[in-house]
């Protein structure tokens, strides 16, 4: 097949017209023309009079390597590019007579749930272990926090059960991860089989949407069990049990996966272990310091989440366009570098959507914001955040480096947080104008927060250090100037995002193993491997090629 880009057509265009497209670039008449696909659609708004959709498409034709040479020297026209996965191994027969052969995955978000399919689909039969709920009583739990009718459970909340965090969010399916080997192809095209809509195989920014996601991970958990993997809810890792071994091939690797002592009091033992952990799992870090395995620092990011009118961003985005149905509703992506040497950007990104409490301990504030598939709230909400630096982590370091100081710096914005929304997992909120005036917010404009479980209106420039506020301060002005409106005095801010990604990194070598523990595959947002559900799952994907490796070779 012929890979045919930059295909540009006006909005309200029909079917035909994309046909009519593909005759006038190849030159060919219509009986030549043996089928086409979408491959990639997105948006060019550039210029509001003139919006355009723009597209990539597979086309099959007669006499296709003739065709190909006379556009030999065009970008336009390519041969299309080879997606299909193909499985790197097989199971050996009779793998895990012994049963700490069986492989174990401790995590079931999109890494863990990416990682069990693909060793199912290899024939591995895994064994994944998840602290939280399956999806359906983990939402119950979810909701009733929201609406202020249960307590936090700290197992079962918007971080942790089946799915991960990104379930409770917009279901982003975009990366900037290189994907030489489309991988996140194959996570896409198994998302679709596995219930989601078929749309995000061709959508540039393809999306889930929350609900929907809970039909999705039902479907992928029922897949991996048809494939003889096993899942099991409510089992938390309290310890990784080790051994140490000798040198292997030169490379100190002092550590060896035994198995893991559960939260119950039972082990399962395992010498190979996939943790697909998550970005907040703060106790699972403190153990593996505590045992032995290497961690390091990582940078992340911090702010607040920002709250506008969709309307609002649908017409700095669109123009008098705005409200089209083939445009849908905006999104936007803004960097400014402050003077302070800090990047403020905008971030998860949830057009018509809620800002959500994210907390996943208690006595402290985190949001995060999340949408449906139809994105019909009224509000548009983004974090908006700034990156730390080294020196902002040093009053929390135990000893110089110490690798879990990203975790007590978090920890402690968002207990101040959890004191400014008035102690009951309110938020702090404040308008816009207000926090450029330094000044507490004594009422609300035009734009209502739709923060749950609830709001307290505060002065947000108590909530970050200051290099932080000043940094957000500065850009919100130059925002406005790149999208209208953007500063509008009622626009609403509400602290704190702290869990933009995980606060520490699980180093690895090119084998995907622990640097310092053989058997062990550090995997996903938790072990600063990932950004999101599609980096996630092909993360998952890589992490259970280089297992199967592994395995093979010991078994051997």
């Amino acid at each position: 097949m012929l890979r045919l880009s930059e295909i540009k057509l006006p909005l309200g265009h029909q079917p035909d017209d994309l046909e009519d497209a593909i005759y006038k670039i190849l030159k060919i008449c219509s009986s030549r023309l043996i089928s086409h696909r979408i491959v990639r659609r997105s948006i060019d708004a550039r210029c509001h009079e003139s919006i355009k959709l723009i597209y990539s498409v597979d086309v099959s034709v007669t006499d296709e390597d003739a065709l190909l040479k006379t556009f030999s020297n065009q970008k336009k026209v390519k041969k299309a590019p080879d997606t299909k996965y193909r499985p790197i191994a097989k199971a050996p027969k009779n793998f895990y007579i012994k049963e700490e052969d069986r492989p174990v995955i401790v995590g079931a978000g999109p890494c863990g749930y990416f990682a069990a399919l693909l060793l199912a689909q290899m024939g591995f039969k895994p064994l994944l272990l998840e602290r939280g709920l399956s999806i359906k009583k983990r939402t119950k739990d979810t909701f009733r926090f929201w609406r202020g009718e249960k307590p936090l459970n700290n197992d079962s909340n918007v971080q942790f059960g089946e799915g991960g965090a990104g379930t409770f969010s917009d279901g982003k399916l975009y990366s900037q991860v290189s994907d030489p080997e489309h991988y996140g192809r194959k996570v896409l095209e198994e998302l679709v089989l596995s219930g989601a809509n078929p749309e995000i195989l061709i959508s540039h920014r393809p999306h889930i949407g929350t609900f929907k996601l809970a039909t999705v991970v039902r479907g992928l958990r029922s897949r991996i069990e048809e494939l003889g993997g096993e899942i099991r809810f409510e089992t938390r890792m309290d310890e990784l049990l080790l051994e140490k071994t000798s040198e292997d091939k030169g490379i100190l690797k002092p550590l060896q996966v035994k198995g893991i002592k559960l939260g119950d009091g039972g082990s399962i033992p395992t010498r190979f272990l996939i943790l697909a952990l998550g970005h907040s799992a703060r106790d699972s870090f403190q153990m593996l310091d505590r045992v032995g395995v290497r961690l390091e620092q990582k940078n992340f990011s911090i702010g607040f989440r920002i709250e506008h009118p969709q309307d609002i961003i649908d017409h700095a985005r669109w123009g008098q366009m705005a409200g089209h149905p083939q445009l849908g509703h905006a999104e936007y992506k803004l960097v400014h570098h402050a003077t302070n040497g800090r990047c403020v950007y905008s971030f998860c990104m949830c057009p018509g959507g809620l800002v959500v409490g994210s907390t996943s301990e208690e006595g402290c504030v985190v949001t995060n914001g999340m949408s449906q598939h139809s994105r019909n709230e009224r509000n548009a909400n983004s974090a908006l955040v700034v990156n730390l630096i080294k020196e902002d982590l040093l009053k929390y370091e135990r000893w110089s480096g110490d690798p879990l100081a990203g975790l007590f710096f978090q920890r402690d914005l968002e207990r101040n947080a959890f004191l400014l929304g008035g102690e009951n997992y309110f938020a702090p909120v404040q308008r816009l104008e207000d926090f450029l005036a330094c000044k507490p917010s004594k009422h609300l404009g035009k734009v209502k927060p739709s923060y749950l479980p609830g709001i307290n209106l505060s002065d947000l420039n108590k909530s970050l250090p200051r290099p932080f506020v000043d940094a957000i301060r500065e850009a919100l002005p130059i925002f406005a100037k790149r999208l209208d409106s953007f500063d509008h005095p009622d626009t609403v801010l509400t602290g704190i995002e702290t869990r933009t990604s995980s606060p520490v990194r699980i180093p690895r070598d090119k084998y995907f193993e622990s640097v310092n523990t053989k058997g062990l595959i550090p995997a996903g947002e938790g072990a600063g491997y990932a950004g999101g559900i599609l980096s996630a799952g092909i993360d998952g994907i890589k992490a259970a090629e280089s297992l199967a490796k592994i395995i093979i070779r010991n078994f051997n």
